[in-house]
């Protein structure tokens, strides 16, 4: 990786830190960078970071229809979820929760999420796509803040299961 890359922000909002050292719990060490526009979407946040709308990690929470239980979807950004091929994969029908289950479930708002760290750990599937590129980006936990990290090793990090999602 460029070392540009590489160096990390001096001064972190106190969100994108936490992500930062839940990364180093997981063995990760990553550099987020708090880009001058928001990354809030797929579309910003590939045009922020000069790299393609499909190197784009969407973190989305989906809740299970019968149990309840959150499923952390980490998806392409060229991708949308095909929700019932999704559900026979996990095993039942998905939803997506509002705004505040999801910002109570991860402790990030919509725009932020990153793919760990969250309040309450929930199993992780990882769009099989996002492994055909050495480099991806993700939300670091602020609207404004991501980071590059290899998909192999956030697949390896999070323990995410890989399947087309799509």
């Amino acid at each position: 990786m460029p070392e540009e890359i590489l160096a990390p922000e001096p001064s972190l909002p106190q969100s994108v830190a936490k992500v930062v050292e839940a990364a180093k719990a997981l063995g990760l060490s990553i550099a987020p960078r708090l880009m001058p526009a928001s990354t809030r979407t797929a579309q910003e946040a590939a045009a922020a970071c000069g790299c393609a709308v499909a190197q784009i990690v969407k973190s989305l929470i989906f809740t299970g229809a019968a149990t309840g239980r959150t499923y952390l979807l980490l998806v392409s950004g060229a991708n949308r979820v095909d929700e019932k091929a999704a559900a026979r994969r996990l095993g039942e029908a998905l939803k997506r929760p509002d705004a505040e289950r999801v910002r109570e479930t991860t402790g990030f708002a919509i725009g932020g999420i990153p793919p760990f760290g969250h309040a309450t750990p929930s199993p992780v599937w990882l769009d099989e796509d996002l492994l055909r590129f050495d480099l991806v980006w993700a939300a670091a936990g602020h609207p404004n803040a991501v980071f590059p990290v290899d998909p192999k090793q956030l697949a390896r990090a999070t323990g995410a299961t890989a399947a087309k999602l799509n």
